[in-house]
């Protein structure tokens, strides 16, 4: 990963939410892929928060709110989230407030509003980007930048949603988080955007013409971005399905914007948006967390009493969608490369309208246990497509589906609906209702949000009935409706409970829309000649003096693009000071002991009766050609059975006794050592009191599961091939950085065989060995089995209270003593790495994602942790300014490992490629001729420190703290590395501006981009790369 920071929040991907957002996360420690969740097919609806006691009021709590202009409508305790909440009124303006009051220092605020777009133009999206560029009190071109560079924020983002848009942000720090709120609120009510048309044209799209000679162009940081998602198959897939399921109301229309209909919105348009729905009258706001609920009203108070109430209310409000009276079919075609494999390139896909109304919270909860149940039966092994249920609309909606060949997406029709019938006649297997019931149950009592604060996600949950004026309360409280239904099952019996359900909902309901995705080699490049076709005949319109004039003004766009704010408006923006950081990092209690004759660590945290485990094995023993197996292996142990469960047996007695288990490899290089730290990892999670269940199952899983069944592995090897390709033309930056440490280190090349595009390449090779060498690979996943999982290569990993860690030691060493005491193999020398050479990777794509790169340690830089502080100044300057205001990317960063000693930048949906890397080039005399003030330099290390810091639940600390073992970092480095960050001088910038030249002059530049630009890029610079076709 290479920027942490920026990566995107785990929002429903069926909402097609289009955000910037900015999660705190630990440091990068792995360059291959991050673990996965343990219960990933799991979508959790409710989420609880941190355990607390209710607060106790003072006096004047009950006298402020209505002195400062607020009425009090209802207060409520929460058991679930052991809270309490009050629901306030502005009475002025009829502004909504939620506040949240517990023990959680991870504060949360959130301001929402109900913006249902009439068109595809993107205008609530475009509006997201525009309104933090800039506002009343803080008049910068963009102030969410200055929040990225001097706050300690936990999460600081903005997300647009079918029907609503979000403006959120966290922090621990009291003084940062009010710095925060303010910042923000401004930014919503009073941004500069609708006086400022340049803000419009950046953020949303203009004609670009640098030249009266050459081709007139579309720019936008949204349009760029939308493009992206457009040759995307999946994302096309899932606004085609949400059209189609709801064609009569503003769910039919692409809140992100269409690039075929986002030109088609004016300023006009735009500023009136703004207007109608960025009112306090349509507004729900949200506070959460451990700081005074006075102070919250207090600063809202002095922007909602400027406005008067408005009829925004009722002009924002969704209409139902009434249910069809027969089902509708939709072929939509997606982009191919040109000559590629179209076999099981197609994609079907069965979608429902649950339901004419909202439903209630008893059969919202039905209905999560039966879409747990129905993934669970439907399940084939392939490439699903489908999400199951959504929840976040107004009504409803539960969807299925599968990449198939063209020749079966009737046999795949047929079979989800018989299959369904077939649930609906004989109930589900018992032990199938178990575990989806303790899965549910376990999720809401973990409490675990993940990267999310828990603040947001509870907020996410109410505001489901809330921003459509129904009780915000409902969604938090469950534990009332789930006794309820659990009793319901427990004395009718499954069947009677959920078939009339599946009748209701699915079988019975006219509302199917089936949507069926045709790969289309043409369609790109028709695209791409339709655009421009557009544009010429539009430029062979202009007279000269209209050109001149579309050329200045992309002139002056441009140059207000690159002009630095002036310090005055810089210094605007509120900010820390170096006297409220800690000097010390963060802390976490470790215990290292022994069990068995195996080392253990312990981490004493609460954790809510939960225990978390990793249990550890070198991989250093494995031979280098077995890497590109351990996927699959992986893969394996979790999807296949043992010698007395199948692996849907093997599934359920997980989800009935634990949290849930995972495997995966861990890879890293380690600063000062030329052989990189690479694990095999099981992890899992259980209620304390079925610690015993789960080292067990973790054992069935590590020596019992069995290689035997080549249909099923034939079927592994097809998903995995089938998520590859997803990833190329989702993620590009991912693979695009993946492949480039391949060609810079060895803990790269393992990466990259295991997730890139030699990984790819790999799964196209064994598809068609499959079933001529079954007994080989078979035997190559028995030896990769007894390579690792050995007694001697172990190491343990717990967290939990003390009195559960205690109490899992006898499992521990009852697990330990099962495994095979050692192994025959011994460690391998792997050396390998991909050349060194560009390379161009060819997707059908109408954006680019550019990355370039060097090692610095090779170049003989000594590792300071001031690099930190530059590159993400860097990052929050130069790259953003260059590569995403003036570029048009959606994004552009750099990151240092100061692991392998990698530097790299990369850009993502970038309409540019040459042009990216000559803003890379251009980093060393940027940083040669900085200037920065106190101020300026004090808000980067800031910034740095709060990466450092990164708010962490209790898994993720135990988690960090054994990859900080396993890659040798010692308290002393982390205390010698956080006080360089917080020495850093102006001298280290210009220091590393020397070092930025090996990256212009050495740098291995490795893009996923269209075969348009590519040959276009081969034209100016002859033989720069070596090109390869991914798919």
């Amino acid at each position: 990963m290479l920027r942490a920071a920026l990566r995107r929040s785990s929002l429903p991907a069926r909402l097609h939410s289009h955000r910037r957002s900015f999660l705190r996360q630990h440091p990068r420690l792995i360059p291959t892929a991050e673990p996965p969740p343990l219960n990933a097919h799991f979508r959790p609806l409710f989420t609880r928060s941190v355990a607390t006691s209710a607060p106790q009021s003072s006096p004047d709590v009950y006298d402020a709110p209505e002195k400062l202009g607020f009425d009090k409508v209802s207060e409520q305790f929460i058991e679930e989230c052991k809270s309490t909440l009050v629901l306030f009124k502005h009475k002025k303006t009829g502004a909504q407030v939620m506040s949240v009051s517990n023990d959680d220092e991870n504060k949360v605020f959130g301001i929402v509003f109900r913006t249902p777009p009439k068109d595809s133009t993107g205008i609530p999206h475009i509006l997201e980007h525009s309104v933090l560029c800039g506002s009343r009190k803080y008049p910068l071109k963009d102030p969410f930048v200055q929040l990225l560079k001097g706050s300690l924020h936990t999460f600081l983002g903005a997300f647009t949603h079918p029907d609503r848009t979000f403006y959120t942000v966290a922090s621990t720090n009291a003084k940062d988080f009010y710095n925060l709120v303010d910042v923000y609120l401004d930014a919503v009510f009073f941004p500069k955007c609708v006086e400022d048309i340049q803000t419009f044209q950046q953020e949303g799209w203009h004609h670009e013409l640098n030249d009266p000679s050459e081709d007139i162009t579309y720019k936008g940081v949204v349009f760029n971005e939308m493009k992206g998602v457009y040759s995307q198959p999946h994302d096309i897939l899932s606004k085609s399905a949400q059209q189609a399921v709801f064609p009569d109301n503003t769910y039919g229309f692409d809140c992100g914007g269409d690039p075929l209909d986002i030109p088609k919105l004016t300023f006009a348009e735009f500023k009136e948006f703004h207007l109608k729905f960025y009112h306090p009258s349509n507004a729900r706001i949200w506070f959460y967390g451990d700081d005074d609920p006075i102070e919250r009203l207090r600063i809202l108070s002095e922007y909602l009493d400027m406005f008067d109430v408005s009829t925004a209310p009722e002009e924002s409000i969704v209409k139902l969608q009434k249910l069809f009276l027969k089902p509708v079919r939709i072929v939509k075609k997606y982009p191919v490369t040109e000559g590629g494999v179209l076999k099981k390139k197609h994609m079907v896909c069965l979608n429902w309208l649950i339901s004419d109304e909202p439903l209630d919270m008893e059969s919202k909860l039905a209905l999560l246990f039966l879409d747990h149940l129905l993934l669970g039966s439907l399940n084939s092994g392939e490439c699903n497509v489908g999400g199951g249920a959504e929840y976040e609309l107004l009504q409803t909606q539960f969807s299925i589906g599968w990449c198939v060949s063209k020749e079966n997406i009737k046999r795949v029709e047929d079979l989800v609906m018989d299959t369904i019938k077939s649930l609906a006649e004989t109930g589900f297997d018992t032990d199938a209702v178990e575990a989806s019931m303790n899965t549910v149950e376990f999720s809401l009592r973990e409490n675990n949000t993940g990267s999310f604060p828990r603040g947001l996600a509870l907020m996410l949950q109410s505001i489901g009935k809330w921003i459509y004026d129904m009780d915000p309360f409902e969604p938090l409280k469950y534990q009332k409706p789930l006794l309820a239904l659990k009793a319901r099952i427990a004395e009718e019996g499954n069947k009677a409970v959920f078939s009339p359900l599946i009748e209701k909902y699915i079988l019975n309901n006219p509302h199917r829309v089936t949507i069926e995705m045709q790969p289309d080699a043409e369609k790109a490049s028709c695209d791409e000649a339709s655009e421009k076709t557009f544009l010429d005949e539009l430029k062979a319109n202009m007279t000269e003096a209209d050109l001149a004039k579309l050329d200045h003004a992309t002139r002056q766009l441009r140059l207000r693009q690159e002009t630095p704010d002036p310090p005055e408006a810089l210094k605007s923006v509120p900010s820390l000071s170096l006297q409220d950081i800690p000097k010390k990092p963060i802390q976490i209690p470790i215990k290292i002991g022994d069990i068995n004759g195996v080392k253990v660590l312990q981490h004493d945290l609460f954790t809510n009766d939960v225990l978390y485990s990793e249990v550890v094995f070198d991989m250093s023993s494995l031979k280098q050609e077995l890497v590109p197996l351990v996927p699959l292996f992986c893969q394996s142990l979790m999807g296949t059975g043992t010698k007395d469960m199948d692996f849907v047996q093997l599934n359920q007695l997980i989800g009935r006794k634990t949290g849930g288990i995972s495997v995966y490899p861990f890879t890293s290089s380690v600063r000062g050592k030329a052989d990189p730290c690479s694990h095999m990892i099981v992890r899992g999670k259980a209620m304390s009191g079925h610690t015993e269940d789960l080292f067990n199952l973790i054992n069935h899983i590590i020596q019992g599961v069995q290689f035997t069944d080549q249909k099923r592995f034939k079927r592994f090897i097809s998903m995995s091939k089938a998520r590859m390709e997803y990833q190329l033309q989702a993620s590009g930056h991912k693979i695009a950085a993946a492949r480039i440490e391949a060609k810079l280190n060895v803990a790269g090349w393992i990466g990259e065989q295991m997730g890139g595009v030699s990984y790819l390449e790999f799964l196209q090779s064994l598809e068609e060995k499959v079933n001529l060498n079954w007994n080989e690979i078979s035997s190559s996943l028995e030896e990769i089995r007894r390579t690792l999982f050995t007694k001697s290569g172990c190491l343990i990993n717990l967290t939990a209270d003390g009195k559960n860690l205690t109490n899992s030691e006898k499992h521990v060493g009852k697990f330990l003593d099962l495994l095979p005491t050692s192994s025959s193999a011994k460690s391998e020398i792997w050396n390998a790495q991909l050349p060194s050479t560009s390379e161009a990777i060819v997707i059908p794509t109408q954006v680019n994602y550019v990355g370039k790169a060097v090692n610095l340690y090779e170049t003989g830089y000594e590792f300071n942790g001031s690099a930190h502080v530059i590159s993400k100044h860097i990052s929050n300057t130069w790259l953003w300014d260059r590569v995403r205001v003036s570029g048009g990317a959606y994004e552009g960063y750099c990151d240092f490992d100061d692991h392998s000693g990698v530097f790299s930048f990369m850009s993502h949906c970038d309409p540019n490629l040459l042009k990216t890397l000559n803003v890379y080039d251009g980093t060393s005399d940027f940083l040669r001729e900085l200037e920065m003030d106190d101020d300026a330099l004090t808000k980067a290390i800031i910034g740095t420190i709060g990466d450092e810091d990164s708010y962490h639940l209790p898994d993720v600390k135990g988690y960090s703290s054994l990859v900080r073992y396993l890659m040798g970092i010692e308290e002393e480095e982390r205390q010698k590395r956080r006080e360089e960050i917080l020495s850093t001088s102006l001298a280290d910038f210009k220091e590393f501006a020397e070092r930025m030249k090996s990256i212009k002059d050495n740098g291995v530049v490795v893009v996923v981009a269209s075969a348009k630009d590519v040959d276009n890029a081969h034209k100016e610079r002859p033989n720069f790369f070596e090109i390869k076709k991914a798919l």
